[in-house]
Protein backbone atom coordinates (compact mmCIF):
# COMPACT_ATOMS: atom_id res chain seq x y z
CA UNK A 1 0.00 0.00 0.00
CA UNK A 2 2.76 2.38 -0.98
CA UNK A 3 0.22 4.82 -2.42
CA UNK A 4 -0.85 5.78 1.12
CA UNK A 5 2.60 7.08 2.07
CA UNK A 6 2.68 10.82 2.85
CA UNK A 7 -0.99 11.42 2.03
CA UNK A 8 -2.62 14.17 4.12
CA UNK A 9 -6.02 12.99 5.30
CA UNK A 10 -8.70 14.18 7.70
CA UNK A 11 -11.39 11.89 9.11
CA UNK A 12 -14.47 12.97 11.05
CA UNK A 13 -15.80 11.17 14.12
CA UNK A 14 -12.84 8.81 14.17
CA UNK A 15 -12.24 8.41 17.89
CA UNK A 16 -13.65 4.89 17.82
CA UNK A 17 -15.32 2.32 15.59
CA UNK A 18 -14.82 2.32 11.83
CA UNK A 19 -13.24 5.78 11.83
CA UNK A 20 -10.58 4.68 14.28
CA UNK A 21 -9.87 1.58 12.17
CA UNK A 22 -9.39 3.82 9.14
CA UNK A 23 -7.07 6.17 11.02
CA UNK A 24 -4.88 3.37 12.39
CA UNK A 25 -4.56 1.62 9.03
CA UNK A 26 -3.70 4.84 7.19
CA UNK A 27 -1.14 5.99 9.79
CA UNK A 28 0.45 2.55 9.90
CA UNK A 29 0.93 2.77 6.13
CA UNK A 30 2.58 6.17 6.16
CA UNK A 31 -0.30 8.63 5.84
CA UNK A 32 -0.52 11.84 7.84
CA UNK A 33 -3.91 11.74 9.56
CA UNK A 34 -5.88 14.28 11.58
CA UNK A 35 -9.14 13.12 13.14
CA UNK A 36 -11.87 14.80 15.11
CA UNK A 37 -14.46 13.45 17.51
CA UNK A 38 -16.68 15.05 20.13
CA UNK A 39 -15.74 12.28 22.58
CA UNK A 40 -12.50 13.41 24.24
CA UNK A 41 -11.99 10.07 26.00
CA UNK A 42 -12.27 8.18 22.72
CA UNK A 43 -9.65 10.46 21.19
CA UNK A 44 -7.29 9.79 24.09
CA UNK A 45 -7.73 6.04 23.64
CA UNK A 46 -7.05 6.35 19.91
CA UNK A 47 -3.95 8.44 20.53
CA UNK A 48 -2.71 5.85 23.01
CA UNK A 49 -3.27 3.03 20.50
CA UNK A 50 -1.88 4.99 17.55
CA UNK A 51 0.55 7.73 18.64
CA UNK A 52 1.13 8.84 15.04
CA UNK A 53 -2.40 10.15 14.59
CA UNK A 54 -3.26 13.80 15.29
CA UNK A 55 -6.52 14.47 17.13
CA UNK A 56 -8.77 17.39 17.96
CA UNK A 57 -12.06 17.49 19.84
CA UNK A 58 -14.78 18.80 17.54
CA UNK A 59 -18.47 18.26 16.79
CA UNK A 60 -19.22 18.27 13.05
CA UNK A 61 -22.71 19.63 13.67
CA UNK A 62 -21.21 22.78 15.21
CA UNK A 63 -20.03 25.32 12.63
CA UNK A 64 -17.38 26.90 14.86
CA UNK A 65 -15.99 23.45 15.72
CA UNK A 66 -15.76 22.61 12.01
CA UNK A 67 -13.91 25.86 11.33
CA UNK A 68 -11.48 25.10 14.16
CA UNK A 69 -10.92 21.56 12.88
CA UNK A 70 -10.01 22.68 9.37
CA UNK A 71 -7.87 25.55 10.61
CA UNK A 72 -5.91 22.89 12.48
CA UNK A 73 -5.67 20.82 9.28
CA UNK A 74 -4.42 23.87 7.38
CA UNK A 75 -1.89 24.67 10.10
CA UNK A 76 -0.60 21.11 10.38
CA UNK A 77 -0.72 19.98 6.73
CA UNK A 78 -1.02 23.08 4.56
CA UNK A 79 -3.18 21.17 2.09
CA UNK A 80 -5.21 17.96 1.91
CA UNK A 81 -5.30 14.85 -0.24
CA UNK A 82 -8.51 13.42 1.21
CA UNK A 83 -11.47 14.06 3.47
CA UNK A 84 -13.37 11.08 4.87
CA UNK A 85 -16.81 12.09 6.14
CA UNK A 86 -17.34 9.30 8.63
CA UNK A 87 -19.48 11.14 11.22
CA UNK A 88 -23.02 9.86 11.55
CA UNK A 89 -25.69 8.77 14.00
CA UNK A 90 -28.32 6.07 13.61
CA UNK A 91 -31.20 8.35 14.58
CA UNK A 92 -34.55 7.35 16.11
CA UNK A 93 -36.18 3.95 15.55
CA UNK A 94 -39.89 4.66 15.19
CA UNK A 95 -42.69 5.11 12.68
CA UNK A 96 -43.16 8.61 11.27
CA UNK A 97 -46.00 9.53 13.65
CA UNK A 98 -43.87 8.66 16.70
CA UNK A 99 -40.66 10.50 15.76
CA UNK A 100 -39.69 13.43 17.96
CA UNK A 101 -38.82 16.38 15.66
CA UNK A 102 -35.75 17.08 17.80
CA UNK A 103 -34.42 13.59 17.03
CA UNK A 104 -35.08 14.19 13.33
CA UNK A 105 -33.25 17.52 13.40
CA UNK A 106 -30.24 16.10 15.25
CA UNK A 107 -29.87 13.25 12.74
CA UNK A 108 -30.00 15.57 9.74
CA UNK A 109 -27.68 18.09 11.41
CA UNK A 110 -24.96 15.51 12.04
CA UNK A 111 -25.33 13.18 9.06
CA UNK A 112 -26.06 15.69 6.33
CA UNK A 113 -25.29 19.25 7.45
CA UNK A 114 -22.08 18.11 9.14
CA UNK A 115 -20.92 16.48 5.90
CA UNK A 116 -21.81 19.66 3.99
CA UNK A 117 -19.86 21.92 6.37
CA UNK A 118 -16.77 19.69 6.50
CA UNK A 119 -16.65 19.25 2.73
CA UNK A 120 -17.09 22.98 2.15
CA UNK A 121 -14.16 23.67 4.48
CA UNK A 122 -12.01 20.97 2.84
CA UNK A 123 -12.41 22.12 -0.77
CA UNK A 124 -9.79 24.94 -0.67
CA UNK A 125 -7.25 22.58 0.92
CA UNK A 126 -7.95 19.87 -1.66
CA UNK A 127 -7.55 22.43 -4.45
CA UNK A 128 -4.14 23.38 -3.04
CA UNK A 129 -3.05 19.77 -3.58
CA UNK A 130 -4.12 19.90 -7.21
CA UNK A 131 -6.98 17.50 -6.54
CA UNK A 132 -7.95 14.80 -4.09
CA UNK A 133 -10.77 12.71 -2.76
CA UNK A 134 -13.91 13.22 -0.71
CA UNK A 135 -15.18 9.93 0.64
CA UNK A 136 -18.64 9.96 2.22
CA UNK A 137 -19.91 7.05 4.31
CA UNK A 138 -23.39 6.23 3.12
CA UNK A 139 -25.47 3.10 3.71
CA UNK A 140 -27.70 0.57 2.04
CA UNK A 141 -30.33 3.03 3.29
CA UNK A 142 -28.88 5.50 0.77
CA UNK A 143 -30.95 3.92 -1.99
CA UNK A 144 -33.71 1.95 -0.24
CA UNK A 145 -36.53 2.86 2.07
CA UNK A 146 -35.82 1.71 5.62
CA UNK A 147 -38.81 1.20 7.95
CA UNK A 148 -38.57 2.87 11.39
CA UNK A 149 -35.54 4.87 10.20
CA UNK A 150 -37.02 7.93 8.46
CA UNK A 151 -34.42 10.42 9.68
CA UNK A 152 -31.45 8.17 8.99
CA UNK A 153 -32.75 7.21 5.55
CA UNK A 154 -33.43 10.82 4.56
CA UNK A 155 -29.92 11.82 5.59
CA UNK A 156 -28.29 8.97 3.68
CA UNK A 157 -30.32 9.53 0.50
CA UNK A 158 -29.36 13.20 0.72
CA UNK A 159 -25.72 12.22 1.03
CA UNK A 160 -25.83 10.56 -2.39
CA UNK A 161 -27.22 13.72 -3.95
CA UNK A 162 -24.37 15.71 -2.44
CA UNK A 163 -21.79 13.14 -3.54
CA UNK A 164 -22.92 13.24 -7.17
CA UNK A 165 -23.31 17.02 -7.20
CA UNK A 166 -19.82 17.64 -5.81
CA UNK A 167 -18.33 15.18 -8.31
CA UNK A 168 -19.83 17.35 -11.07
CA UNK A 169 -18.87 20.69 -9.51
CA UNK A 170 -15.24 19.81 -8.77
CA UNK A 171 -14.28 17.33 -11.47
CA UNK A 172 -12.39 20.06 -13.30
CA UNK A 173 -10.33 20.55 -10.12
CA UNK A 174 -9.46 16.83 -10.07
CA UNK A 175 -11.41 16.38 -6.85
CA UNK A 176 -13.28 13.08 -6.80
CA UNK A 177 -16.37 12.54 -4.65
CA UNK A 178 -17.67 9.06 -3.84
CA UNK A 179 -19.82 7.31 -1.26
CA UNK A 180 -19.15 3.96 0.37
CA UNK A 181 -22.49 2.34 1.17
CA UNK A 182 -22.29 -0.54 3.65
CA UNK A 183 -25.12 -2.59 5.04
CA UNK A 184 -25.26 -3.12 8.81
CA UNK A 185 -21.78 -3.24 10.29
CA UNK A 186 -21.05 -5.59 13.17
CA UNK A 187 -20.56 -3.67 16.39
CA UNK A 188 -22.13 -1.46 19.02
CA UNK A 189 -24.10 0.79 16.67
CA UNK A 190 -26.15 -1.92 14.95
CA UNK A 191 -26.70 -3.66 18.27
CA UNK A 192 -28.14 -0.40 19.62
CA UNK A 193 -30.44 -0.12 16.60
CA UNK A 194 -31.58 -3.72 17.11
CA UNK A 195 -32.32 -3.06 20.79
CA UNK A 196 -34.36 0.08 20.00
CA UNK A 197 -36.20 -1.64 17.16
CA UNK A 198 -37.07 -4.59 19.42
CA UNK A 199 -38.30 -2.29 22.17
CA UNK A 200 -40.46 -0.26 19.79
CA UNK A 201 -41.97 -3.40 18.22
CA UNK A 202 -42.32 -5.20 21.55
CA UNK A 203 -40.29 -8.23 20.53
CA UNK A 204 -36.87 -9.71 21.22
CA UNK A 205 -33.52 -8.46 19.88
CA UNK A 206 -32.84 -11.98 18.58
CA UNK A 207 -35.90 -11.86 16.31
CA UNK A 208 -34.98 -8.42 15.01
CA UNK A 209 -31.37 -9.49 14.36
CA UNK A 210 -32.59 -12.58 12.45
CA UNK A 211 -34.92 -10.40 10.38
CA UNK A 212 -32.08 -8.01 9.50
CA UNK A 213 -29.79 -10.87 8.51
CA UNK A 214 -32.48 -12.39 6.30
CA UNK A 215 -32.55 -9.30 4.09
CA UNK A 216 -29.30 -9.90 2.19
CA UNK A 217 -28.18 -12.81 0.09
CA UNK A 218 -25.09 -13.60 2.16
CA UNK A 219 -27.07 -13.50 5.44
CA UNK A 220 -24.39 -11.56 7.28
CA UNK A 221 -23.42 -8.19 8.68
CA UNK A 222 -20.17 -6.77 7.33
CA UNK A 223 -16.96 -5.98 9.20
CA UNK A 224 -15.35 -2.57 9.57
CA UNK A 225 -12.21 -3.77 7.80
CA UNK A 226 -14.22 -4.16 4.59
CA UNK A 227 -15.02 -0.45 4.63
CA UNK A 228 -11.39 0.36 5.37
CA UNK A 229 -10.40 -1.74 2.37
CA UNK A 230 -12.69 0.27 0.11
CA UNK A 231 -11.21 3.51 1.48
CA UNK A 232 -7.72 2.24 0.62
CA UNK A 233 -8.89 1.45 -2.92
CA UNK A 234 -10.50 4.88 -3.42
CA UNK A 235 -7.27 6.56 -2.32
CA UNK A 236 -5.24 4.55 -4.83
CA UNK A 237 -4.26 5.41 -8.41
CA UNK A 238 -6.50 2.52 -9.52
CA UNK A 239 -9.51 4.68 -8.60
CA UNK A 240 -8.31 7.85 -10.32
CA UNK A 241 -11.33 7.92 -12.65
CA UNK A 242 -13.96 6.82 -10.15
CA UNK A 243 -16.14 9.74 -9.06
CA UNK A 244 -19.79 10.37 -8.26
CA UNK A 245 -20.31 6.70 -7.42
CA UNK A 246 -21.96 4.60 -4.72
CA UNK A 247 -19.65 1.72 -3.86
CA UNK A 248 -21.87 -0.81 -2.14
CA UNK A 249 -20.72 -3.37 0.43
CA UNK A 250 -23.93 -5.09 1.46
CA UNK A 251 -23.86 -8.84 0.91
CA UNK A 252 -26.38 -8.15 -1.88
CA UNK A 253 -29.16 -6.56 0.12
CA UNK A 254 -32.45 -7.63 -1.43
CA UNK A 255 -34.85 -5.58 0.65
CA UNK A 256 -35.08 -3.38 3.71
CA UNK A 257 -38.80 -4.07 4.08
CA UNK A 258 -40.42 -4.28 7.49
CA UNK A 259 -40.71 -8.04 8.14
CA UNK A 260 -43.51 -9.40 10.25
CA UNK A 261 -42.21 -10.56 13.62
CA UNK A 262 -44.18 -13.39 15.20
Amino acid sequence: MDHLKDLKIVITAAGSGIGAEMAKTLVNNGSNVLVCDKDELALKRLKNDCPGVSTIQADVSNESDVSMFFEEAKSEFGNLDALINNAGVSGPSAKLEDINPKDWEETIKINLTGTFMCSKAAIPLLKKSGGGSIINIGSSSSFMGTPLRSAYTASKWGLIGLTKTWAMEYGKDKIRSNAICPTSVSGERIEGVIQRDAKYRNTTPEKIRAAYLSQNSLKTFIEGEEIVGMVIYLLSPLAKNISGQMLVIDGHTETLSMPEIE
